[in-house]
């Protein structure tokens, strides 16, 4: 499948139509930089994505057709009548992201500009939007000495400036530089060179080492507010998951082997690795890197943890031929930087406690978005149980959990 688009179109109080169906040749829904294009070339003024209002097919966060609410900056065009149950552009939802509104936005666009500008490198032309959901709003901010980048996150996201500023006192050059900061976003330098999805198995081994070695110079100095998901809390958390609605979601035998699957946390921290300051995200499209060490983006999900669950994170993204080089790599760095620990069982055993985990944090992020949001995340912490119950099947989890 692919993308199709509709656009609600206001200016202010004014309603000003609707734009589309068009189609647009990224396939996720997030990923709205295609989107202000059409409108700009069809209405000839800018204009900012705000939020989605539906989706009608597609799934995973892409393809289908998506209807959007966007702001025009200012009167043109002649887009057509917009439908007259306006409902979505006229409600109030307590956990609307406040970038998804355009005072909201224009206030954190206003709060960068400042920031910008008291660095001593104003802003050079206007504003590209490129991503927004409920996860977070993502603009490129040029200025003569280079672009910037402003992200937007929600409540229940990591202080991303507090974690960034915990790695680059281990390693400078592991993480972007911060320019500015402030409660729910944060200005950063841009990272020159590509994401590392197509990166050579050498320079994932290099961001799989750089992180491993700050984890274990970090570990006992985790900055303070960053969320603890050390196992008996993630444990404690998934059981709440498995007594309410995810729980009467999955058949009596899922449940059943789900609660016993919880029970094998305690395998894993006896596997020796210390609790540190876990990414949370790790994988191949948060490493950034122009042919040399790579750098590592986006810390909303970091956590005080066990940081096994990077290395899993890492492997599960990679196509499977290349998983063994990872695991190697991670396996390695681990043996050398915590010497009595045993990192190739905790990475077995952990295979299916991730996927535990990953249910904790996709039901956080259905607490704190809006409904018509909940699309990206409907059915993934049910999912995830059940991929971890496919994960612990194997021979090599058996012999791991017998130890």
């Amino acid at each position: 499948m692919s993308r199709t688009v509709s656009v609600w179109v206001t200016s202010g109080a004014d309603r000003l139509g609707v734009v589309g169906p068009f189609p647009v040749d990224v396939p996720w829904w997030a990923e709205v930089e295609p989107v202000v294009a059409h409108i700009r070339r069809t209405l000839g003024v800018d204009v900012l994505v705000l939020r989605l209002l539906r989706v009608e097919g597609g799934e995973g966060g892409r393809d289908g057709h998506a209807t959007y609410h966007a702001e025009a900056l200012r009167h043109s065009g002649s887009p057509a009548p917009l439908p007259a149950d306006q409902t979505p552009l006229d409600d109030e939802q307590e956990l609307r992201a406040p970038w998804a509104t355009i005072d909201g936005l224009r206030e954190a666009l206003s709060w960068a500009s400042d920031a910008l500008t008291a660095a001593g490198r104003p802003m050079s032309g206007p504003v590209e939007q490129r991503r927004t959901w409920n996860l977070a709003g993502l603009f490129r901010l040029p200025t003569d000495r280079g672009p910037v980048w402003l992200k937007t996150t929600p409540r229940f996201a990591t202080d991303e400036a507090a974690v960034i500023g915990a790695f680059a006192g281990q390693s400078q050059d592991l993480v972007p530089a911060v320019i500015a900061a402030a409660t729910g976003r944060v200005l950063l330098e841009h990272v020159p060179g590509e994401d590392c999805w197509d990166a050579p198995d050498e320079i994932i081994a290099g961001a799989v080492t750089r992180l491993v070695a700050a984890q274990a110079a970090l570990a006992g100095e985790v900055p303070a507010g960053v969320p603890d998901r050390r196992g008996p809390v993630l444990a404690a958390r998934v059981h709440d998951l498995l007594d309410g609605d995810v729980g009467r979601a999955l058949t009596s035998e899922e449940l059943a082997d789900a609660y016993e699957l919880v029970e094998r946390w305690p395998l894993l921290d006896g596997c020796g690795l210390p609790d540190t300051l876990v990414h949370g995200d790790f994988h191949p499209g948060n490493c950034r890197s122009d042919g040399g060490p790579p750098v590592l983006v986006d810390f909303a999900d970091a956590h005080l943890g066990n940081p096994v669950l990077d290395g899993v994170r890492i492997c599960d993204f990679l196509p499977e031929a290349r998983r063994p080089a990872a695991a190697r790599a991670w396996i390695g760095a681990w043996t050398a930087h915590a010497p009595g620990s045993d990192p190739a069982r905790a990475l077995t055993i952990a295979e299916p406690l991730a996927h535990l985990a990953y249910a904790v944090r996709y039901q956080e992020f259905l607490d704190g978005i809006e409904p018509s949001e909940h699309v990206y995340h409907l059915d993934d912490p049910v999912s995830s149980v059940r991929a971890a119950l496919r994960a612990c099947s194997s021979p090599e989890q058996k012999l791991a959990v017998r130890g």
